[in-house]
């Protein structure tokens, strides 16, 4: 007998909703992630304007505090960003002095990207982002670390 598949995972939070229920926009979890994310976005943005960075150039930040140099691609896998939209991103950084783009003297088709003593000095004002985040949230640093994981598994689900 032949192993039956299982449907692909629907948008919808209650996967059992039928006819107009399926089609209500609050039954989305696309559209509470979406606004979910808009909000998150919209809590850091003063934070943020304070570091004088903006949201996306944040990310860039915490993956180079973190790794320190890397490659544009292997900063765009990270980040789950094409090159066409970090290129210009890393170029707006670089020229607000963060950051430095490098050819790799190994392989000049790569681009090595590193943090300059200015990017690696914005880490200590930007340490308090986290903590000022966790408390606008108002969860618990276990719930925020669960929410996250089940987030992350959910995004593998949906991307093989």
């Amino acid at each position: 007998m032949a192993e039956r598949k299982t449907a692909p995972a629907t948008t919808a939070v209650a996967p059992a909703l039928d006819g107009d229920a399926a089609l209500r926009l609050d039954n989305q979890l696309c559209f509470a992630l979406y606004s979910a994310s808009l909000a998150m976005t919209k809590a850091y943005k003063p934070l943020l304007d304070a570091l004088g960075l903006t949201y996306p150039q944040y990310l860039v930040m915490l993956v180079l505090w973190e790794h320190g140099m890397l490659s544009v691609s292997e900063l765009g896998e990270r980040l789950f960003l094409d090159s066409g939209t970090l290129t210009p991103l890393l170029k707006r950084m670089e020229a607000g002095g963060w950051l430095a783009r490098v050819r790799s003297l190994e392989d000049e088709r790569r681009v090595m990207v590193s943090l300059t003593p200015a990017g690696r000095k914005l880490k200590a004002r930007a340490a308090r982002v986290p903590e000022c985040m966790l408390q606008a949230s108002g969860c618990s640093l276990e719930e925020l670390a669960a929410l996250s994981a089940q987030v992350r598994q959910f995004r593998s689900r949906l991307t093989g």
